[in-house]
């Protein structure tokens, strides 16, 4: 199920129960996109997300942490103006539209009753959080500003008009009667015909809706009752996320064989659906600079192994410039001047003719000279060009090991990544009018299922400082064998079998190796690590290591975690 008019009915009856007569404590916009109001109700607070996301839009209750910006965008010091200490007195649907209007009450400066919307219109890439003045019908302001260059029907801006979206001329689903419906089950008994025309007859259907409400009515028919019954599972949803026929999430109760699990509440199930992408998704907003310039010096190291290996290959022929070389200044009576080739028996392999490209412009001694000059070259070669190519070869899993870093990395991680770029050249650092050494994040911190610590760097100047520095001697190190990955203390010299596999699980899980099988895990005591002098951040050599093979688990990680 999208989220479509029949999700977001459910959703508003699960944030009535919830939500309504509570009051605004806290208000923040930690992505341009998404603001959270803090709601105190019922003694407990709950985070209420709003998301204006063009990819991800929805209104939840979320339990994912979120980081503030140190500044607040005019939108946020709006609301905050508007809303802190406000009560939430009502929740409505408009209609069965993606739109959930927030009713709140709140005084303004003279004590006089204010009565405020803050309304959010959940559409793709038109998707919208809107705070509007009720006894005015004017807009206060908005998430997205929406011009008449953009919009010639509807102007979001502040202080404009407020005006309801263009509505759609379909019926109701939640309104309309069993009437309504029988005409049409009963012209279109094929499943998908029938999902096609539920679409265009009823508001606030996604395809997989309607497919889901024809199988229903093809099952059971179309009554008053059964059209109750179908309505009463929005009232009591089954928050499930389904596997077939791909990846989604649903409030109806699908057969078992395609939901792979089961959720409290509809805000959890979409914790779960859309916390991966979305941390996904501003990671990539966030981090494009790094992404790009980690990409770029990848491509650049790429050309430049390729242009050494070529070179290498190329000094393989120095014994055939010292041999030419040899031959004509044996034979050098033999060879007439301003000649371009010559034809010599090579002494070393029993007379057989040699035929030997020449400069016309030299002489046949200085054509000779210039054999001897490229084979001295050659060889003198060899030595820097395996040289180079093991540095780059350094560089590129260095680069490699970054790209995972940040493919895994949370948008609270980005600065310690870029920060460890400037540090290595790789980025401007930026003009700082004081210099402020900065703040390093902590690792990730988990819990075995025997009470012991584990610790998990997230980024190469985490990994450097918690493997080398903080860890003591008789700790556990693990890390993904030959593999871009995170490195992971256990907090105990004496660690359980139990504890060193779910280590090993979170090593696997924190590297290149997440989606892999089968991955293999060296482990050993931090006293046996060493950090080779000039070497990268993150880069160590141990010995006397013992090898775990596991398969990343993400349920284990998130029991870890939450435990």
């Amino acid at each position: 199920m999208s989220y479509d008019g029949l999700f977001t009915h459910a959703m508003v009856q699960e944030l009535q129960a919830k939500l309504v007569e509570g009051r605004v404590m806290k208000i923040s916009q930690p992505y341009p996109n998404e603001v959270i109001l803090t709601i105190r109700s019922q003694r407990k607070n709950y985070p209420l997300l709003l998301s204006a996301n063009p990819s991800y839009a929805r209104a939840q209750i979320t339990a994912i942490p979120y980081t503030n910006p140190p500044v607040p965008t005019n939108f946020t010091m709006m609301l905050r103006k508007y809303l802190e200490g406000a009560r939430l007195v009502a929740i409505e649907q408009l209609e069965c539209d993606r739109v959930i209007n927030f009713a709140f009450s709140n005084r303004n400066e003279l004590g006089d009753k204010l009565p405020l919307l803050l309304s959010i219109e959940i559409m793709g890439r038109h998707s919208n959080v809107i705070l509007i003045n009720q006894a005015e019908n004017k807009i206060i302001d908005t998430i997205k500003h929406v011009g008449l260059d953009q919009n010639r029907y509807r102007t979001l801006l502040p202080g404009s008009t407020y005006r309801l979206p263009p509505k759609q001329a379909k019926q109701n689903p939640l309104t309309a009667s069993p009437a309504d419906f029988e005409q049409l089950v009963a012209a279109y008994p094929n499943r998908e015909v029938l999902a096609k025309e539920l679409q265009a007859n009823f508001q606030g259907l996604a395809l997989d809706s309607a497919l889901y409400l024809a199988d229903y009515f093809h099952q059971t028919g179309v009554s008053a009752a059964n059209l109750a019954a179908l309505w009463a599972k929005l009232a009591q949803p089954t928050p499930s996320l389904l596997t077939e026929p791909k990846l989604n999430f649903s409030a109806f109760d699908y057969p078992s064989a395609t939901a792979s699990t089961r959720f409290e509440s509809l805000s959890e199930l979409l914790d779960e659906f859309y916390g991966t992408k979305a941390t996904r998704d501003r990671v990539k907003q966030q981090g494009a600079r790094l992404i790009l310039v980690v990409k770029n010096n990848y491509k650049k190291n790429k050309k430049k192994l390729g242009k050494l290996k070529r070179e290498l290959v190329a000094t393989e022929n120095a014994d055939d410039y010292r041999l030419k070389g040899e031959l004509l200044t044996t034979y050098l009576y033999q060879v007439e001047p301003k000649q371009k080739t010559v034809t010599l028996p090579n002494y070393y392999a029993n007379e057989q003719p040699v035929t030997i490209s020449l400069k016309p412009q030299l002489s046949p001694a200085q054509n000779a000279q210039s054999y001897f000059k490229r084979y001295t070259k050659l060889k003198n070669a060899v030595g820097y060009i395996n040289e180079q190519i093991s540095l780059t070869e350094q560089e590129l899993a260095y680069l490699d090991s970054i790209q995972a870093q940040i493919e895994l990395a949370e948008p609270k991680d980005l600065p310690d990544i870029a920060l460890e770029l400037e540090s290595g050249g790789y980025l401007k650092k930026p003009k700082q009018k004081a210099k402020r050494k900065p703040k390093l994040s902590q690792p990730a911190k988990f819990k075995a299922s025997d009470g012991s610590e584990i610790l998990v760097g997230k980024n190469n100047l985490q990994n450097d400082r918690l493997s080398l520095k903080t860890a003591a001697k008789n700790y556990w190190w693990l890390h993904v064998k030959d593999i871009p990955g995170s490195h992971v203390i256990i907090a105990n010299p004496h660690p359980s079998e139990e504890t060193l596999l779910e280590a090993a699980n979170l090593a696997a899980y924190y590297s290149k190796a997440q989606g892999s099988a089968n991955v293999a895990v060296d482990y050993v005591q931090v006293k046996h690590l060493r950090k080779p002098n000039g070497a990268k951040p993150g880069f160590v050599i141990y010995e006397g290591q013992q090898t775990l093979f596991v398969t990343p688990d993400k349920e284990l990680v998130t029991r870890l975690k939450a435990e």
